[in-house]
């Protein structure tokens, strides 16, 4: 059974966050602020990456006029998420698949939370185009994730980081550096310019850092490329052939098996690690 659909480790999902991810609600209360410097009284909000409804609680409690579209592979994770935000369930509509299967809008704002990491460079482009098609002009998108230095000696430096916050937030040592290794091994992350530069191929402009704690980063960007200029632009990129379909493990489906360390830290029956939580909301 995939930890994803496996109820009790879904449920101890809620538990990881915030001992891996430093500053993770002050994150998600920056992003709705972010949002909300655009978005005027009403808005309609799209969240990609929402199973497990934690930005959503937050974002719907900053925000009572505002409704939301959220997006996730995962029906566990999205029945979590409906347990998760409670009485605003009214103002939020779940789509269990990918970023293809979220409505086209358009949106006045969207994130998309602790799930880039997951995607090869092609696949993130594709993904970012791919949201940046759901929303109105100027409309913002905020983004947080791992990015680090990806140099041989600064890329353990931050893992080693990642390790000791983790660990000083009540992980066991052991757990935290099996953590860390596995980022290192099966997650393609890549350095903030790069992060940077993918979001401006995307069509987004005026993109600045707002977060920053030890391996992960944040970003808030904007929509202000025309479809057409954007589909030529990206015409004109040596060698850019989109792939067919995305295949990033957690937000799509893995093209290898493999497993990481669980956001609780949790070992899998196998002997490996269970997959629940893997640094994503």
């Amino acid at each position: 059974m995939s930890s994803f659909s496996d109820p009790e480790a879904v449920a101890r999902y809620a538990e990881g966050p915030v001992r891996l991810v430093p500053g993770f609600h002050a994150m998600q209360k920056m992003a709705a602020l972010l949002l909300a410097e655009r978005i005027q009284n009403t808005g309609d909000i799209l969240v990609l990456g929402a199973g497990g409804g934690l930005e959503l609680k937050v974002f719907a409690e900053m925000q009572p006029q505002w409704q939301f579209v959220g997006v996730d592979p995962s029906a566990a994770m999205l029945n979590l998420a409906i347990q998760t935000i409670g009485p605003h369930v009214d103002r939020i509509k779940l789509h269990e698949g990918y970023i293809e299967s979220a409505p086209m809008g358009p949106f006045d704002g969207a994130t998309c939370l602790l799930t880039l990491h997951f995607l090869p460079a092609e696949e993130r482009l594709r993904t970012l185009v791919e949201l940046r098609r759901r929303l109105k002009p100027g409309a913002p998108l905020v983004v947080a994730h791992h990015s680090f230095p990806q140099a041989e000696n600064q890329k353990a430096l931050w893992l080693d980081r990642f390790a000791a916050f983790a660990t000083a937030s009540g992980i066991a040592a052991e757990t935290a550096q099996n953590a860390a290794k596995g980022i290192s091994a099966q997650l393609p992350v890549l350095s903030p310019e790069q992060d940077e530069d993918i979001l401006r191929s995307a069509g987004f402009s005026d993109v600045s850092m707002f977060y920053a704690a030890f391996s992960f980063r944040g970003w808030v960007a904007h929509n202000s490329w025309a479809l057409d200029t954007h589909k030529k632009q990206m015409a004109e990129r040596e060698g850019f052939e989109p792939p067919e379909s995305l295949h990033p493990q957690r937000f799509s489906r893995p093209s290898q098996s493999t497993t990481l360390p669980p956001l609780h830290g949790k070992p899998a029956d196998d002997g490996g690690y269970a997959t629940v939580g893997e640094f994503g909301q």
